[in-house]
């Protein structure tokens, strides 16, 4: 119970507390970056703050860690923003026992966008990670991010690919302190409400297993402004986390200029 009160409640709170608003503007839409791995080439609406928020499970060989991930986004024009996420809560128990609670690592994202067509763009994003999270947590090492974006939308289906080359500030002997990141996006919209999403992604290191997990998410859009996701993901080598179980929304939440 004390981790379904830790995931639900910043997320009931945030709904109360924004709900009221959602009939102004409401010819603005939400642009939801989750639940994939993956990222958009597009920003959210410009001037805008945007809010992500969801809660998650992961399960794997007897370890368990649940937290409520977020994301705050802003667009200063339809091709440059900026983004801060991280993990509000996190409580982890490892397969021995032993456990740890508290916030998470912090990201400071900015990115860029270029359309090439109508249909299609790239971007790219760049950023650091900063160890807000305990050691029991975290990498308590601070990480260079990078992202490679290509999407292309046909008018049924859109593809997001990244490429995410990481300088990892922890690593172990004989690794490369490089890992690469990969993920391809397949969605579509079933109506105005409901949406769909599967996603193949993982990692590259060297001196380290690669991962690779299989995303598959539902969206519904209560309105314009507010977008829904519930989903599951399942890793697909022994070296990816087991399963996870996730729900968020996602909320074009108030005008900051």
């Amino acid at each position: 119970m004390k981790l379904a009160t830790a995931l639900y409640s910043p997320i009931l709170f945030l709904l109360m507390s924004l709900s009221a608003g959602v009939s102004h503007a409401e010819e603005l839409a939400a642009t939801p970056y989750r639940p994939s791995v993956s990222a958009p080439a597009a920003l959210s609406a410009p001037g805008w703050l945007e809010v992500e928020l969801g809660g998650q499970q992961l399960k794997d060989a007897g370890a368990k860690r649940g937290s409520v991930p977020y994301t705050l986004k802003l667009a200063f024009t339809p091709d440059w923003g900026i983004r801060i996420g991280g993990e509000a809560n996190v409580r982890a128990r490892a397969a021995d026992g032993s456990s740890a609670s508290g916030v998470g690592d912090t990201t400071f994202i900015a990115k860029y966008r270029m359309v090439s067509s109508e249909t299609s763009a790239y971007g790219i994003e760049a950023g650091f990670k900063k160890p807000t999270a305990s050691n029991q947590i975290g990498s308590g090492k601070s990480d260079t991010l990078l992202n490679f974006i290509y999407s292309v939308d046909d008018g049924k289906w859109h593809l997001d690919a990244n490429i995410s080359p990481t300088k990892l500030g922890l690593v172990e002997a004989n690794q490369s302190r490089w890992q690469t990141g990969w993920a391809a996006a397949l969605s579509r919209s079933l109506d105005d409400k409901w949406g769909i999403v599967g996603e193949l992604s993982g990692t590259r290191q060297g001196g380290a297993a690669s991962t690779k997990q299989f995303l598959a998410a539902l969206s519904y859009a209560s309105t314009k402004r507010m977008v829904f996701d519930v989903g599951v993901a399942k890793g697909l080598t022994d070296s990816t986390t087991d399963k996870s179980l996730f729900f968020g929304v996602t909320y074009l939440a108030t005008p900051v200029f």
